[in-house]
């Protein structure tokens, strides 16, 4: 503050401010949230603001390297919200603030505080949403994916291959049947001591059809080398 009047002065009131002396303050979401109860999309953003005399209007423009002015002529669409301001007689802060305040597992409020005067707004998180959908997937069991990655991993790494082929078996039964897993399939088979060339036949048919050169050669190789 340094002794200036803020608020109606150095930062008017019903202009367009990018809540800080240089560029825009940028805020970074991993994922999906609402923000005052409209829906942002994961990624980043410039939060601005006008601040008014009894509420705040906020203003997300997707971030962009540098933004140092305000949007006001700009041709992208801003996510609004508004926000009451508080003001607080007890106590002056000194040098701008953001912070967030009141966090749970479901949201927490973004607050911008200076002077006498602070302004909040509400971010909600899908935390239930996606708690619920990783518990369904977790009890539904391993996905076929799964089964494929984690018997690739113990044949690259010399692991169990009674194992690897266990798993391997289940990954193409669940109807994984892509060139890639049944080529590794073969492989696990050929190092089980199984016949392999059932799956390396398949994965070369496959392998044909996807006009994918490198996987065709792999398992003409091992064909014939199996054959002998």
């Amino acid at each position: 503050m340094k002794g200036r009047d803020i608020f109606g002065a150095l930062v008017p009131y019903d202009e367009v401010w990018r809540l800080g002396a240089n560029q825009a303050t940028k805020i970074t979401f991993s994922e999906d949230v609402q923000v005052g109860g409209k829906d942002l999309k994961a990624g980043a953003y410039a939060v601005m603001a006008k601040p008014g005399k009894s509420s705040w209007e906020f203003m997300f423009y997707p971030y962009t390297t540098g933004n140092w002015v305000a949007y006001p002529e700009s041709d992208v669409t801003p996510t609004t919200v508004t926000s009451e301001s508080v003001t607080m007689d007890q106590m002056k802060i000194e040098s701008f603030m953001i912070e967030f305040d009141e966090i749970t597992n479901s949201g927490a409020n973004l607050w911008f505080l200076w002077d006498q005067t602070a302004a909040a707004v509400p971010v909600a998180v899908h935390t239930d949403k996606a708690v619920e959908a990783s518990i369904a997937q977790v009890m539904a069991g391993p996905s076929a994916n799964d089964y494929y990655s984690a018997a690739t991993y113990y044949l690259a790494e010399g692991k169990d291959i009674e194992k690897a082929r266990e798993w391997i078996t289940k990954a193409v039964d669940m109807g994984y049947e892509q060139f890639w897993v049944l080529r590794a399939k073969s492989l696990i088979e050929a190092k089980a001591g199984d016949k392999a060339i059932e799956s390396a036949k398949k994965s070369l048919e496959l392998a044909k059809q996807a006009n994918n050169n490198d996987y065709i050669r792999m398992n003409e190789a091992s064909i014939e080398e199996w054959s002998m």
